[in-house]
């Protein structure tokens, strides 16, 4: 497995998906705004002092959404570390259930528009089985990835529909978490919101809901405020290796909004930032969990 350096300067990748919803694949800078870059007690104190003026205006826009790092009281219960599982058959019987959770794939919600009138939305469930420990105490997090056809017309049935396939997931036996993965473009956000909203209120009240993100909502593209949801996974590593990077300005990359402070989605093939350091941290294997050691990982994020 290659190293990863953590720096003061981490460059990244993120999916920025535009209307037409096409996904692009983008390289950006982003500077912690926890990272002392400079030596001297004057960037220190500067540094203290963002930090405290930025608690303080993230923790008067939510009560329970993360600021400065720390979860909602609901993600505190879950394990630091996380490993994801996607479409692979993968083997993590060696996980620690004792300090780490499994984020598995539990279907896929495909939004297809309307036949006659009528919403068409397909639910495929993950096929491939995963080795887990045998811990009845392991942590597992249910994922529901969302899929929605460009220029379709988006409704309020069809995400009451998509709300309800979700929720079933979450009420699986032994799922403490769900996590929903789906790359809204701008016209689908209100539908999204929406859809999120639904959601909200099918699941168990103590039941954390999560999100994964593009980088760019995380910093410039707010548009998440309000959400009904516990955190924001910002996905930190390059998602289509295969398309062109684009360089992006260090200011615009830098992580504003409070429901992506507390926790972070990087791989195992690509450098790590710095500011990793206490937030919950999503572990995304880019050659599988066969080719990438998971427990050697684990260790390096510890």
């Amino acid at each position: 497995m290659p190293s990863r350096k953590r720096g003061h300067l981490f460059v990244g990748y993120s999916r920025l998906a535009s209307d037409s919803g096409f996904a692009r694949s983008c390289a950006f800078y982003l500077t912690p705004w926890l990272c002392v870059k400079e030596s001297g007690r004057g960037m220190l104190r500067a540094s203290w002092m963002s930090l405290v003026v930025l608690t303080v205006i993230c923790g008067g826009m939510r009560s329970h959404v993360v600021t400065g790092g720390v979860v909602s009281k609901r993600m505190q219960r879950l394990p630091r570390v996380t490993v994801w599982a996607w479409e692979r058959r993968e083997d993590l019987s060696a996980v620690d259930s004792a300090n780490t959770a499994v984020a598995a794939l539990d279907r896929t919600i495909y939004v297809e528009g309307s036949v006659e009138g009528a919403d068409v939305v397909r639910s495929v469930s993950q096929k491939n089985a995963l080795l887990l420990p045998a811990s009845a105490g392991l942590v597992r997090i249910a994922v529901v990835r969302v899929e929605m056809r460009p220029g379709i017309a988006m409704t309020e049935s069809s995400a009451n529909t998509v709300a309800a396939s979700a929720a079933e997931a979450a009420r699986v036996h032994g799922v403490a978490a769900l996590q929903v993965d789906f790359d809204a473009t701008k016209s689908q956000r209100d539908w999204y919101r929406m859809m999120l909203e639904r959601l909200r209120t099918k699941m168990p009240a103590e039941m954390p809901l999560s999100i994964t993100a593009l980088a760019s909502w995380c910093s410039y593209d707010r548009w998440m405020s309000e959400l009904p949801v516990d955190e924001a996974v910002p996905m930190m590593f390059r998602m289509e290796p295969d398309r062109a990077p684009v360089a992006g300005s260090e200011r615009e990359m830098e992580i504003r909004e409070p429901l992506c402070m507390g926790s972070i989605g990087v791989s195992t093939r690509e450098p790590w930032p710095q500011w990793i350091s206490g937030r919950r941290v999503y572990l995304f294997p880019d050659g599988g969990w066969r080719r990438d050691d998971v427990v050697q990982t684990i260790g390096d994020v510890r």
